[in-house]
């Protein structure tokens, strides 16, 4: 079963390199993962995007997760991230085009709020 952002998280912001929020504990998720294990948790729901640039490729990798890490975002420049330690894991965001610099940033994730079950 698919979910809206208003399921998953409640204010979740970026300022720098910090993302902030509160991630709600979610259960039957059944649209993020087949496997059952991942489908309870708390779930992170971000858009990336370079404004006025065309042809440009984004991928997130979630350094410390437990997927297949990156993905290379479609045109709607959406990801959901299963978080399991706050602490321990971090994004970590790529965007380039062909004959230009890649922009890389990491992203923190200590100051998300994990709800619990």
């Amino acid at each position: 079963m698919g979910k809206h952002v208003d399921d998953l998280q409640t204010s979740v912001s970026i300022s720098g390199t910090a993302i902030s929020g509160t991630l709600k504990h979610v259960t039957g998720y059944t649209g993020f993962s087949g496997d059952t294990e991942e489908q309870s948790g708390n779930y992170l729901a971000l858009h990336f995007a370079v404004p006025g640039v065309t042809g440009v490729t984004i991928s997130v990798e979630l350094v410390g997760g437990t997927s297949d890490w990156p993905i290379i975002l479609d045109s709607d420049g959406l990801v959901v991230v299963r978080i399991t330690n706050k602490n321990t894991q971090y994004l970590k965001v790529t965007a380039g085009k062909a004959g230009y610099v890649s922009f890389v940033q990491a992203y923190s994730l200590s100051d998300l709020i994990l709800n619990t079950a």
